[in-house]
């Protein structure tokens, strides 16, 4: 599986895991709910501070966003 998809399931397994929306995510992260939707779908290339910011969204190390289950 790609690098990007991997990163992209991790997120919303994640997301889900604690209970936030994606419209929630996007608002902490600073995006808009599409965003969020086309990275979850394994669609965008994020940059470094992005994947960090949706980390600490999530209270999680970022290395955990780039091992889905």
């Amino acid at each position: 599986m790609e690098v990007k998809k991997r990163f992209g399931k991790a997120v919303k397994e994640k997301r889900n895991a604690i209970g936030i929306s994606q419209e929630e995510l996007a608002m902490r992260i600073g995006a808009d709910q599409a965003y969020i939707s086309r990275i979850e779908a394994g669609q965008m290339n994020v940059t470094i501070e992005t994947a960090e910011q949706i980390a600490n969204v999530m209270q999680v190390d970022v290395g955990d966003l780039f091992i889905a289950q």
